[in-house]
């Protein structure tokens, strides 16, 4: 059976320079109302790593560190039907207003997309030739065998964006 399931609200200020962007939260992160709350999930990690900031489970000390460091966070899907948490399994989905979003806050300079289904569903919602550059990083998902230091590898091109 194919649950209905919706996205969190983005978390971006006026001081977001990044836009990160996943496809739509786990069921984990559904669980704990949480992006990124699976603990195999390597997103935390990563980004704490970025920024040599000192690891915490403490989601909202985690919030206040992408804000420090200029990221903001949401999804491309604002809601879908999907059994489990592969993005395979997404069906019906409603995606979220993205490119609203950006032009609320021009102080973002780039977007980086959290996995393939993210980047696809980007391209379609933006299109090729988008203002902003768009990239595609590794999945921080458990699902996505990909090694930590590769996956961190790939992740330090953010750092080019910021000042």
């Amino acid at each position: 059976m194919q649950n209905r399931i919706s996205s969190f609200p983005p978390i971006v200020d006026d001081q977001s320079e990044i836009l990160i962007l996943g496809s739509i939260p786990g069921v984990k992160s559904l669980e704990k109302q949480q992006y990124y709350g699976h603990p195999q999930n390597k997103f935390w990690p990563i980004i704490f790593h970025l920024f040599n900031e000192e690891f915490t489970d403490d989601y909202n000390q985690r919030i206040k560190i992408l804000k420090k460091h200029h990221i903001a966070v949401w999804d491309v899907i604002d809601s879908c039907e999907r059994k489990g948490s592969l993005d395979s399994e997404i069906k019906n989905e409603e995606a979220n207003q993205i490119a609203e979003l950006l032009d609320e806050h021009l102080n973002i300079k780039a977007i980086f997309c959290n996995g393939g289904k993210s980047y696809k569903n980007l391209q379609k919602l933006l299109g090729k030739n988008y203002r902003l550059p768009i990239f595609q990083l590794p999945s921080t998902s458990p699902l996505h065998t990909v090694s930590f230091d590769v996956k961190l590898e790939d992740w330090k091109r953010i750092l080019e964006f910021l000042v």
